[in-house]
């Protein structure tokens, strides 16, 4: 009985945003666990070009040179298991600076983006045109955050860690939040009214 007071008390385009995210995430879940995990494809394709975008800007766009990226294997223990995991690291002069892993490309943050999007009411066109745009942002953000890290590293060593864990994540995530916000702006819940006590 208080579940139905309580859905009631929801509004439907609430509920109904619900809903298709918690879809969203369970048809996420099975593509990249059944399909994609294996081959391991897509994190390999998009830290490489995390990697090497990264290198081009320090070398052709900033005052600085001599950056090359190579794909890596690392060990990590998880769990008590023992993984073997493709990387893209990022060398200066032959002495590696920075190592992205799969966790830090950017791929995590793309799907609950784009999942953000496709949940909310709007135009088709309107919504393909914002994921296309955003991810292209998003990846641009990314790469200037690691391009960020390795200059840090470089001339700020101190500040390195604290701009890793707190810094750039905040920059990257208030991004992501600014493009919802926007995006948000021209939606029009039809027939809906939302009271607020």
């Amino acid at each position: 009985m208080k579940f139905d007071s309580l859905k009631n008390e929801i509004p439907l385009p609430i509920r109904l945003f619900l809903g298709k995210a918690l879809l969203f995430f369970i048809v996420w879940e099975i593509i990249y666990g059944v399909f994609l995990l294996d081959s391991n494809a897509i994190n390999t394709f998009l830290t490489n070009h995390v990697g090497v975008s990264s290198t081009i800007v320090l070398n052709y766009l900033s005052p600085m040179s001599g950056f090359t990226a190579k794909e890596e294997i690392y060990h990590e223990t998880l769990a008590g298991e023992k993984l073997e995991n493709k990387s893209s690291a990022i060398y200066h002069n032959n002495s590696r600076v920075l190592h992205i892993a799969d966790a830090c490309n950017g791929l995590e943050l793309m799907v609950l983006y784009i999942g953000f999007i496709v949940c909310m009411p709007s135009k088709f066109w309107r919504k393909i045109k914002y994921i296309i745009l955003g991810l292209i942002l998003l990846d641009i953000v990314n790469i200037l955050r690691c391009v960020g890290l390795i200059y840090l590293r470089e001339y700020f060593h101190a500040y390195f860690q604290f701009a890793h864990h707190y810094l750039f994540k905040m920059i990257v995530y208030t991004a992501t939040f600014l493009i919802w916000v926007y995006f948000s702006r021209k939606i029009n819940l039809k027939n809906e009214s939302v009271q607020i006590r």
